[in-house]
């Protein structure tokens, strides 16, 4: 849950803290003990403002400052790290007219908050950064909300300025959701269908969105998208060690060019007790584990099932299966092997024809 700090310093500043307590009761309340009317909805603190909002600033995911913009900055300016890390910070005047988004509009989430707060105070919403004023593709943004990750974020600056100027900019997407842009596209945005396109000249960056490696002249001139849309399923012993896993799922990764960041979960059998090497790999990586019986994994028709394996597992395929169980996608790797007692297969979600 988003932690969320309000801070008033006025009478004033009370009731507008509290109008937005009323509709966001999750939100924290801190005024000064001078101004205490014994409400046990709100933090009553006696130490400087200066001070509270220093502690706010790096405990909470978003700072409300219900006074003036430049007080805000001076009091949070000593503190700011990067726009990855730092909490939305928002400014609302004393009358509640303007809702100002300051500090971490897109990563952070001000503007988003701006706009909320403004609607639950009827005032304006104060944005000023250039990808929503200009109503064009926030470029920090795109896939953030449905897990997307940036691959190479050192080029999110330049590629967005070269956004809100309207350069010419390539877009190519082979994976992943199509729902991260409603609408149409910005006109000085082309989408290519083959990612060497992305080298012509003409093009002064691109949105490059894929589960596969990209090669070095792509990567400089893009902003990379890794959507989480690829499933490996795992069949394995009770002993398989984690280094076992890892060197399994690197290198059928690596042959087939795609990319680990792309990875959305593993599946693989019940052996009705934890796998100590497949939770080891699970918490190494972040990569969340979906376990499946054996009678489900049997009713799953699969490219290259094992009698072998339905003899001493109950069920022709494990990591085949466990992964088109898990993703309801297609197999794009078939069981590679690893011995002594690994197997890997590779599916990828379909998210969309690629007809459509």
């Amino acid at each position: 849950m988003t932690r969320t700090a309000v801070v008033a310093i006025t009478k004033n500043g009370i009731e507008i803290a509290r109008r937005i307590k009323a509709r966001l009761p999750e939100a924290e309340i801190y005024v000064p003990a001078k101004h205490s009317d014994s409400g046990a909805d709100i933090n009553w603190f006696s130490e400087q403002s200066t001070q509270l909002v220093a502690g706010l600033f790096k405990s909470h995911d978003a700072l409300v400052c219900i006074f003036s913009l430049g007080a805000a900055i001076r009091m949070v300016a000593p503190y700011l790290v990067d726009k990855k890390s730092d909490p939305a910070v928002v400014a609302i005047d004393d009358r509640a007219n303007y809702v100002i988004s300051a500090l971490s509009g897109h990563l952070g989430g001000a503007n988003a908050l701006a706009r909320l707060l403004a609607s639950i105070l009827g005032a304006k919403p104060v944005i000023t950064t250039a990808a929503d004023v200009n109503e064009t593709i926030a470029v920090d943004l795109v896939g953030r909300e449905i897990g997307w990750t940036i691959e190479n974020f050192e080029n999110v600056t330049r590629v967005s300025a070269l956004m809100v100027n309207e350069e010419k900019i390539a877009l190519y997407q082979d994976a992943g959701e199509r729902s991260w842009w409603a609408g149409q596209m910005p006109k000085n945005v082309t989408t290519v269908n083959s990612i060497d396109e992305i080298k012509a000249p003409e093009f002064k960056a691109a949105l490059v969105i894929t589960d596969k490696i990209v090669d070095a002249d792509v990567m400089a001139k893009s902003v990379v998208y890794r959507p989480k849309c690829l499933v490996v399923g795992i069949g394995l012993h009770w002993d398989t060690s984690r280094d076992t896993i890892e060197s399994g799922v690197a290198t059928v990764f690596q042959e087939k060019g795609f990319a680990l960041a792309s990875l959305r979960n593993i599946a693989s059998v019940n052996r009705g007790t934890p796998v100590k090497g497949l939770d080891e790999f699970s918490a190494q990586h972040g990569i969340p584990v979906e376990i499946y019986e054996k009678a489900d994994l049997a009713k799953v028709e699969v490219p290259n099932p094992s009698e072998a394996v339905a003899r001493f597992e109950g069920t022709a395929s494990v990591s085949e299966a466990a992964s088109l169980l898990s993703s309801k996608g297609e197999l794009i790797v078939p069981k590679q092997k690893f011995p002594p007692n690994l197997t890997v297969a590779v599916c990828r979600i379909n998210y969309y024809s690629p007809q459509a």
